[in-house]
Formats: C-alpha cells, structure tokens, sequence
C-alpha cells in the first residue's frame, strides 16, 4: 500500500512538528512565568513563521526574500505590543525579545537548519531559566528608595540640580512626578541603586539649601 504522504511531504512534517516542539519548550518557560506571549502564543509564532519559510521555498528567489523580511517586520510589530509603560518603567522587554527570537527558531527550522536552532535554543534555555537567578543576585546589591522634596516656588531651578544629583550618583530613575502649590513645588522620586550611592544622594540633597523637606 503507497504512503499517503511523499518523502518531501514527510520532511515538511517533521519540520512543522519540530517548530512546535521548539515553541513548546520556550513557550513553557513562559507559562509557567506567568508572561503574556505564554505556550499557545509562542508555537503558533514558531509554527507559522516556519510555514511561511518552507512555503517560500518554492518561490523564486526574490519572493523568498521578501518573505523573510515580512516575517521579520510582520514579528516585530507582535513583539511591539507585548511592551508597556507604567510610569517611569517600561515592562515586557524580555517577551517582546522572546517573540523575535522564536520566530527566528521558526524560520530555521523550516529552512532545515536543525543543528543551528539545537545551539540556539540550548542558549535561549540558559538565557531564560539560569540569568534570572542571577539578576536577582545582582538585586540584592541593590534597592529601590522613594524621595519626596519640597522646594519654594523661587527655587524652581533647584530641580535641575536634583536631577544633576540622581545623574552623579548613578541612581536609575524608576518614576518622577511632581506636584505645585502657589508656593511650594513637589518634586517625588523612585530611585534604584547601590545604598553607598542612595546614601551620597541623600547627603547631596540635605546640603541644599533650597529643599525645605526631605522624605524617603
């Protein structure tokens, strides 16, 4: 009895079935992180960004370039609304990367290039899974503070220096908001850096003459 399926239609499956297991493995990872672009998200990116690659194969060459820049633009405006911006933070940087990386393990795998996408995805792995241990070793180094300083109207400029202050002490600016009154001038800060630099800054600002409070 003749197989239902040619060898070329058997490769092509295999190659699908192994855009799925990719998009899987990175897709887990994902879910269990509770992120936006979870398991389902990521083997349908990885799926289809491999079908598009092998449909492109029987396209002459110019049409398959023009394919792969498509999925490459068609991605990155996927990955683009997995970024928000709350505040002063701006949060899914590391989903919107995964998305572009997934779709690029999709397009090698349906271009065959498996021992390519083997290395790559044992890196994403590493990536994924053993740098979060080490970020949150790199936080402990580091905390989060929030300052509160209130200036007179008449020293507006004050804020400039304050600004100069978060800058020479090698503070990363979380959020800033600021408030005015007829008289006074609210300047709140969320500040994240080394606590010897925390503690220069605070040092820096009680020198100021024209900060009447200061709150942290």
């Amino acid at each position: 009895m003749d197989s239902i399926l040619s060898p070329h239609d058997g490769e092509i499956l295999i190659r699908l079935c192994l855009a799925v297991a990719v998009g899987g493995v990175i897709g887990a990872e994902r879910e269990y992180r509770d992120k936006s672009a979870g398991f389902r998200t990521i083997i349908l990116i990885t799926l289809g960004s491999a079908l598009f690659t092998i449909l492109s194969e029987s396209m002459p060459d110019a049409a398959t370039s023009r394919v792969t820049a498509n999925i490459v633009t068609g991605i990155g405006f996927l990955g683009a609304g997995a970024i928000m911006r709350d505040g002063g933070r701006v949060g899914g940087l590391t989903t919107a990367a995964t998305i572009w990386l997934s779709a690029a393990l999709g397009m090698g795998v349906g271009a065959g290039q498996l021992h390519v996408i083997g290395m790559t995805l044992g890196i994403t792995l590493i990536v994924l899974v053993v740098f979060p241990l080490l970020e949150r070793w790199i936080d402990r180094k580091r905390e989060t503070r929030q300052y509160k300083m209130v200036l007179s109207t008449e020293n507006a400029d004050q804020l400039l220096r304050i600004e100069e202050a978060v800058q020479a002490c090698s503070l990363q600016v979380f959020e800033r908001h600021r408030s005015k009154t007829v008289a006074t001038i609210t300047s709140t800060w969320t500040l994240r850096g080394r606590p010897q630099d925390q503690e220069r800054f605070v040092e820096r600002m009680i020198q100021e003459e024209a900060i009447r409070e200061l709150t942290y």
